[in-house]
């Protein structure tokens, strides 16, 4: 652990501190006014003795949408000077988001990422491959901030220039790299056509997007390492709120003394653990923006510390999907990452794959899935509309393709699903 004191403290003394942070957050938040202060007072809240975690549920939400409402900075609660930089994403529909960071969001964004780089093995020792994005996007930023509070060396390649990267991996020998799941694919089979062995690393930690079991075993062949899963939304702080570690079991270890997280069903309800909800945060620690019962979107569950693990802290599954990411086709409610778990399940399946919601009939909607094999096309195709029709309850019209029909992404998060409404087709191989 890089911080026992934070990561392995006794679950009723965390609470504790959970509760004195809640408060003094609170208390920021009606300190700020604007629209948090408006609606804590709605509540009858006046002060940070005021609510408690068991209080919590009363408590009104925030949803993406109300930072849209109050762009660009609405929601700031520090005077402008004390903003030392500005993260964010152009969010659905194109609709930026954008997030003010102070510097001591920054000291806090470092010290989560670098307990979530620890967690998968890396130590001062390290070279970490960073192929994140920097810019706006926090990824490549968040881990960098990380690496250097570890005290690794970290190698800021950022996206794209796949030849370069091989190159890097080759001759600066990292044993740590980070990127998106999507683009550690395409590394590893530019690494194959290359006849590049990436002997030196041992470990990716790969966030950004949502990834199945079936997508890290194809990294895990791919590459030769171990494969962690990272979390993080630039609304809260970026990646680090959550994160896999060599010993949490699949699950990601919350870095709950900074966020406290809730699991919601649609009503707003809390659910019981392993319940699949919409993951809530509360930034209890974080000064620019900082967000009280912040709405992601994401669907996970929740789960208590691995039993007799020095670790203490929450955790959280993979994302199943996010809830305006969910389809809803002939009255069956489908996640893509679902479909994810099918396709690369069947070893004949290439990892690129593309989803496409048909609604150009409204009545009558249809899933179309293409994806890249080996094999007899037809074969193969067949057997995935019947693995989709036992896994989903529907029949999905299911395209095999030719190798690199399906885009690739070099950059960014992945592009795996397509709601095509009218026009032309999103992509060749679909009538």
């Amino acid at each position: 652990m890089v911080d026992a004191a934070a990561e392995g403290v006794g679950v009723e003394e965390r609470r504790g501190v959970q509760e004195r942070r809640l408060r003094g957050l609170v208390d920021r938040l009606l300190g700020a006014g604007g629209v948090q202060a408006e609606r804590l007072r709605d509540c009858g809240v006046s002060s940070g003795r005021d609510v408690g975690l068991g209080s919590l549920g009363r408590l009104a939400t925030v949803r993406k949408r109300d930072l849209w409402e109050h762009y660009p900075y609405g929601l700031r609660a520090v005077d402008a000077g004390e903003v030392v930089c500005v993260h964010g994403s152009s969010g659905t529909g194109g609709r930026p988001t954008l997030v003010p960071y102070t510097a001591r969001d920054l000291d806090i964004w470092g010290e989560v990422m670098a307990r979530a780089l620890g967690g998968a093995g890396a130590t001062r020792s390290s070279v970490v491959h960073n192929a994140y994005g920097y810019g706006l996007f926090t990824g490549g930023l968040g881990v960098h901030h990380g690496a250097v509070r570890l005290g690794a060396t970290v190698v800021p390649v950022s996206g794209g220039m796949t030849e370069r990267q091989v190159r890097l991996v080759q001759d600066l020998r990292p044993d740590v790299l980070t990127c998106t799941p999507s683009f550690a694919v395409h590394l590893g089979e530019a690494m194959v056509a290359a006849g590049v062995e990436p002997t030196s690393l041992r470990v990716g930690v790969f966030g950004a997007e949502p990834w199945t079991e079936g997508m890290r075993g194809r990294i895990e062949a791919l590459l030769g390492i171990r494969a962690l899963d990272v979390y993080g939304l630039s609304e809260v702080i970026g990646p680090g709120v959550a994160a896999e570690s060599l010993d949490s079991e699949g699950m990601l270890n919350v870095a709950e003394d900074h966020f406290y997280v809730e699991c919601l069903d649609a009503d707003g309800n809390q659910v019981p653990d392993g319940t699949p909800g919409e993951l809530v945060f509360t930034t209890l620690t974080k000064t620019g923006m900082p967000l009280l019962r912040y709405r992601s979107g994401d669907v996970a569950t929740l789960a208590g510390p691995v039993p007799g693990a020095a670790r203490t802290l929450r955790r959280m599954s993979k994302v199943l999907g996010r809830t305006d990411d969910m389809l809803v086709v002939r009255g069956v409610n489908v996640f893509p990452a679902e479909i994810e778990a099918v396709l690369l399940a069947d070893g004949r399946v290439g990892s690129h794959y593309l989803v496409v919601e048909d609604r150009r009939v409204a009545a009558r909607p249809e899933l179309r899935v293409l994806v890249e094999a080996s094999g007899g096309a037809d074969s193969v195709g067949a057997a995935l509309v019947v693995a989709l029709r036992e896994r989903l309850g529907l029949t999905c019209d299911v395209r095999v393709v030719a190798a690199g029909t399906v885009p690739r992404a070099e950059t960014g998060k992945a592009r795996r699903l397509v709601r095509w409404a009218s026009g032309p087709a999103p992509v060749a191989g679909l009538d």
